[in-house]
């Protein structure tokens, strides 16, 4: 699911976007969760300001960003809690926090994450959106913000579903669990777990691909290479939904040539059945195979 939020500078008094921005903001309602967000409202090298904006017009925009999205996750986590069944989760206070991130559409970038049930939980992408799309489009005076959060990532913070693959799955032990909730929300419950086969981890490390400098004759990362959804793309690619969770466990920036080395930890494990070391062996090797031919990295 995807939403947007846009101003026109022909539309608000004296073309003050910023004013009319920071306006619609204080009329947003307030909530009680804990915000974590100890990013500036952008960064030259991490998150950086669009040229066609000014400092003024991103940081109200980010802000309304913010506020709105947190307003949206606060409702999501409160009917989570109120389903839950918990006196523990329901009585837990919740906490949110800002990371900042990289995605082509938009700049500044964040992603929002919840600390629910002891870890934090990426719920979705936002950003101040590229000024090149709405003049591309026809429409150079408007200035925004978009997320995009998965539907099923809902579905698993109202139900408690541990794993998204569950949603394709035909399992009626799974589906069982559901019925009639569309036509009554009073039915609505926590998701029972049933049994898993065993899981299988595999780890990858890798140096990213270093480009020369100009100034001094160094390396450094190329950043704009790889991101970590490149990473996702490649698993779902080869393995699919054999695949339950990839996660970075460690990440190194090397302190004579600036190199930056990334480790991921891949659990494979089947929803059908055991899977055997030697097939989660190969899958592993097409995703190393795979991390080389498209990204240049180097494997460690």
């Amino acid at each position: 699911m995807e939403g947007a939020r846009m101003w026109d500078r022909t539309k608000v008094p004296g073309g003050d976007i910023a004013k009319a921005v920071w306006e619609d903001y204080e009329k947003l309602p307030k909530h009680d969760m804990k915000v974590e967000d100890p990013n500036p409202p952008h960064h030259a090298e991490r998150n950086p300001l669009q040229a066609p904006h000014t400092a003024a017009e991103s940081e109200a925009i980010s802000a309304h960003l913010k506020r709105s999205l947190e307003l949206m996750v606060a409702e999501i986590f409160s009917r989570a809690r109120a389903s839950s069944g918990s006196a523990d989760i329901a009585a837990e206070p919740l906490r949110i926090r800002w990371v900042e991130a990289f995605f082509p559409f938009t700049s500044p970038s964040w992603e929002l994450e919840v600390f629910w049930q002891g870890d934090w939980l990426e719920v979705l992408g936002s950003g101040v959106i590229n000024q090149k799309i709405f003049t591309n489009s026809g429409m150079p005076d408007q200035l925004g913000w978009a997320f995009g959060i998965g539907l099923e990532r809902i579905a698993m913070l109202l139900f408690e579903i541990p794993d998204i693959r569950l949603f394709w799955s035909r399992d009626e032990r799974f589906l069982g669990q559901f019925k009639g909730v569309s036509d009554d929300l009073a039915l609505m419950k926590r998701f029972v777990p049933f049994s898993k086969h065993p899981a299988c981890y595999k780890d990858v490390a890798f140096w990213l691909r270093s480009t020369s400098s100009a100034a001094g004759g160094g390396t450094k990362m190329n950043s704009q290479d790889f991101h970590e959804n490149d990473m996702m793309e490649i698993m779902r690619d080869i393995a699919g939904d054999t695949v339950e969770d990839v996660q970075a466990i460690d990440e190194f920036t090397h302190p004579k040539t600036g190199r930056k080395s990334l480790c991921y930890r891949i659990n494979y494990r089947s929803l059908e059945r055991t899977l055997t070391n030697d097939e989660a062996n190969k899958y592993h090797d097409r995703v190393r195979k795979e991390l080389v031919e498209r990204f240049g990295v180097e494997l460690r």
